[in-house]
């Protein structure tokens, strides 16, 4: 357990029964269990694996009021004094139990073979350039109709034209000419272009995390949400708490693989930061790196070793997990990647499908490479028009005021 990261300690105390008394010491928090040491001797009293809890319960007792109960194995084990507060340890406790449950039951699944892999990356691409596309066609008939416009109100000063000759000629003047009179086109109401609908932003990750204020000392269970803009984090009811934009984010710290902080600095207020503590944060952070690369700051606790005075940026594209062999982190990282080099090659299947995809993508991306191209030469005709009217406007404006 020594080698082990350990993910969380606080100070309580423990009960004994066998010697029928409460020992102080620390209980800590890895990621596979949990043990307790105690203070003076430094002696591990419990250690026993999260898989082998029955029930985490808040409970009082006859001598101290507020305890935390472990049933493991048919054992209650009981913990009081707990600093910052019982509330706190049991939010991150009962967070990492449940997790660890959760990859317990989905831990028999087979591995997603590599084609299948890139499928569902491709897939993604996909219906991401549709998106766009989308998007781009709303663009390009929003120029229509604005170039449809414009042309109505080249036609309206060629009439403004006609009128103003005639009055600055009266047709009782014997050298002026006819107003060519034609029919005005009905001035029908266009229709309005609908209004585009706002396509949702697509969610990169979304993930049960422990939420804990700068500002306030609780823990509250909640969900982190990577988008492509910023982050997001809410309450275990649903109910928005802190919304980051990329613009927004000042620095992001990595304590460890399974925490981190994110901050918004101000000038004369308080600033926004949020702790947030998750099972599953390792999933998150490349996300978070990738989003955030040139704010993220990797401190030793997160690297797996102390002495270090490593930058992350040193390590020549490096993973930081995998920075120091040592670490148990770095080992398991290692093992996986392994076993990912051990998987079956693309089927034929999959290449087949991922050709067809890869054709798919080509077309979208002639389309709108297409409609780009429509849309630079109906800004250029925007652009023209717009001028030859200001030109007409001006015009018909001095020519009105030598009227008047």
């Amino acid at each position: 357990m020594s080698e082990e990261l350990q993910i969380h300690s606080w100070p309580c105390s423990y009960y004994q029964e066998p010697g029928k008394r409460w020992v102080p010491g620390k209980l800590s928090l890895t990621p596979t269990g949990i043990h307790f040491q105690a203070a003076q001797s430094g002696q591990l009293l419990l250690q026993f694996p999260l898989s082998g809890i029955s029930e985490i319960k808040k409970e009082s007792s006859h001598l101290i009021f507020s305890s935390l109960t472990i049933l493991e194995k048919g054992t209650k084990h009981w913990f009081s004094s707990l600093i910052p507060s019982r509330n706190v340890v049991f939010t991150v406790l009962e967070h990492f139990w449940r997790e660890q449950l959760l990859s317990g039951a989905q831990g028999a699944a087979p591995a997603i073979p590599k084609g299948k892999e890139l499928l569902g990356m491709l897939e993604g691409s996909q219906k991401r350039l549709e998106d766009t596309a989308k998007v781009l066609q709303g663009q390009g008939e929003q120029f229509d109709n604005i170039l449809r416009g414009l042309h109505k109100m080249e036609g309206d000063m060629d009439v403004a034209d006609r009128l103003l000759t005639e009055l600055e000629s009266p047709s009782w003047w014997p050298f002026s000419s006819k107003l060519w009179k034609t029919p005005l086109e009905s001035k029908g109401k266009e229709a309005a272009p609908a209004p585009q609908a706002e396509l949702q932003e697509g969610i990169l990750l979304r993930i049960p995390v422990i939420i804990t204020p700068r500002t306030d000392s609780s823990a509250k269970p909640g969900t982190l949400s990577l988008f492509p803009s910023g982050l997001e984090l809410r309450d275990c009811n649903s109910q928005l708490l802190h919304r980051f934009e990329s613009r927004d984010v000042d620095d992001v710290r990595v304590h460890s693989p399974y925490e981190v902080s994110v901050r918004q600095r101000f000038l004369g207020k308080p600033d926004n930061s949020y702790r947030i503590l998750a099972a599953r944060m390792p999933q998150a952070i490349p996300i978070l790196q990738g989003l955030f690369s040139s704010k993220m700051e990797f401190l030793e606790d997160a690297l797996g070793f102390g002495g270090a005075r490593k930058s992350p940026q040193g390590d020549l594209g490096m993973s930081p997990w995998q920075a120091e062999p040592g670490c148990a982190w770095g080992r398991r990282a290692g093992l996986q990647h392994e076993q990912l080099q051990q998987q079956h090659e693309v089927s034929q299947e999959d290449a087949k499908e991922l050709q067809q995809i890869l054709e798919k993508l080509k077309g979208l991306a002639l389309e709108t490479e297409a409609e780009l191209e429509r849309q630079d030469e109906a800004l250029d005709s925007m652009g023209s028009s717009v001028d030859r009217s200001t030109l007409s406007i001006h015009k018909q404006t001095r020519r009105i005021r030598r009227l008047t």
